[in-house]
């Protein structure tokens, strides 16, 4: 085995623009879809709130993933904020960490009228589909805010650098 001096798998140039997007750090969101028999989940970092008469939340989503393939077809989905007690929950569903059985048997959810709910999740959204569109590798959702409970957030869990973090 060979130590390096350097991560052995970054670019000899390493791409600025990724670096500055692991730099906007933020919350970091679990998006389910679908119905206890036919469900999809992905943790999503890069999102933002618009406020307006219809409040909506954009996400850029992977183009690959299940889960906007059922939201797509089902039209709605929760969008959950998770806590660092989530950690390995989020690895799962980011597909990054072993999830036996599939990443809903690593967490109770509740079915909601928008999609499955993690139990746990105090602060939650039942969403609509409203429009997306292709942006760079992605695709940029907005979902219009139907229905949104806010909860005590002691714990949340955040994003930055490729790193999960917790508020100290």
């Amino acid at each position: 085995m060979t130590i390096h001096s350097t991560h052995p798998f970054a670019d000899a140039d390493p791409d600025p623009a990724r670096r500055f997007r692991g730099r906007v750090g933020g919350a970091v969101t679990l998006w389910t879809a679908g119905d206890e028999h036919d469900r999809a989940g992905l943790t999503v970092t890069s999102l933002m709130v618009a406020l307006g008469p219809e409040p909506c939340v954009l996400a850029l989503l992977d183009p690959d993933s299940d889960l906007l393939d059922t939201l797509r077809s089902t039209g709605q989905g929760v969008v959950q904020l998770l806590t660092w007690a989530d950690r390995q929950l989020a690895e799962s569903f980011a597909g990054t960490a072993p999830a036996p059985g599939g990443p809903f048997r690593q967490a109770p959810f509740v079915a909601e009228s928008h999609g499955p709910r993690l139990a746990s999740a105090t602060t939650w959204a039942g969403v609509r589909l409203a429009g997306e569109r292709e942006v760079g590798w992605s695709v940029e959702v907005s979902a219009v805010l139907e229905q949104v409970v806010v909860g005590d957030e002691d714990d949340p869990l955040l994003h930055r650098r490729g790193r999960f973090l917790r508020v100290s």
